[in-house]
């Protein structure tokens, strides 16, 4: 099995037809059948059902496509890490976070990352609590930022941050900060939550905040987008809790009060795939040892 015979499985798949996918590769039809012959003796099954017309993915196929590809992006980011260390370079590390780590602490951490390991590139994707744990676990993010995550197993992790939440309300809301007395005065209130199967473990914490209040949350929208929350908000379409740093930087006409009392609290958090700190050591160390300011 070689690196050229799975490049050529993929275009294979793409075209699902030998003489399309042979003239793409730039090789004679016969030396293609030839290649997948072999590669699917090698493996042991069928990747592509074939006859004098047609080309069809087998089951197993598919599977064995879909991670091939996988493997295939992996090769590539290797060898590119490979030449831009061997030039000198540090090369690339893929960061993914949520909204409120970069309100807060993510650009003081990008900032020390420069300062004490300069030539580094950080390719930076805002994303939900669900989508970092599998893109950490398949080697598609180096370091995931994320607020009151649920870690998974083979993920290590650590609290960067302790922040108070929110509750945010329209401009014109009758409650304000001068007659706030305990969170059941919301028990009516229709709320704007993220979506569960994006942040089960924060959704969860969200919901306690009302049940240790005496009531249910009646959720009405939902968005894994803080800046949608602010305008829904801005609309009078509901209210919502975010962490006290999601405020940074937004001018938004609506108005916060700080839940200084309860004991639920957005811990901002860095996860990363242990498989990842033998690339890069020193800023793994880095990180681990990093302390908000």
């Amino acid at each position: 099995m070689t690196i050229q015979q799975l490049k050529n499985v993929i275009v294979l798949s793409e075209k699902l037809n030998f003489t399309r996918a042979a003239e793409e590769l730039n090789i004679v039809q016969p030396a293609l059948s030839r290649q997948i012959k072999q590669l699917e003796e090698e493996i042991g099954i069928v990747i592509f059902k074939r006859d004098k017309r047609n080309v069809e993915h087998t089951t197993a196929g598919i599977y064995f496509i879909k991670e091939i590809k996988k493997l295939l992006s992996q090769f590539d980011r290797i060898n590119a890490q490979s030449v831009q260390i061997h030039n000198g370079k540090a090369g690339e590390i893929r960061i993914g976070f949520t909204h409120s780590i970069m309100q807060t602490i993510l650009p003081e951490i990008l900032k020390t990352i420069n300062k004490k390991t300069p030539g580094i590139k950080a390719v930076l994707k805002e994303m939900n609590n669900r989508d970092q744990y599998l893109a950490l676990q398949q080697n598609e993010l180096d370091i995931g930022f994320a607020t009151n995550p649920m870690v998974p197993f083979n993920l290590k992790s650590k609290i960067l941050h302790i922040d108070n939440f929110v509750v945010l309300l329209p401009d014109h809301h009758p409650v304000n900060e001068n007659n706030y007395i305990d969170f059941s005065v919301f028990a009516k209130e229709e709320f704007i939550f993220p979506t569960v199967s994006d942040g089960p473990n924060y959704v969860h914490i969200l919901e306690s905040i009302c049940v240790d209040a005496g009531f249910t949350p009646k959720v009405v929208h939902e968005t894994d987008s803080a800046s949608t929350s602010f305008r829904l908000i801005e609309a009078g379409l509901g209210i919502t809790l975010e962490p006290i740093s999601s405020l940074h930087g937004h001018e938004f006409p609506i108005k916060s009060i700080e839940l200084k009392n309860i004991k639920q609290k957005a811990k901002l958090t860095m996860m990363w795939n242990p498989e990842r700190e033998s690339e890069y050591p020193e800023l793994f160390e880095l990180l681990k040892n990093w302390k908000v300011n």
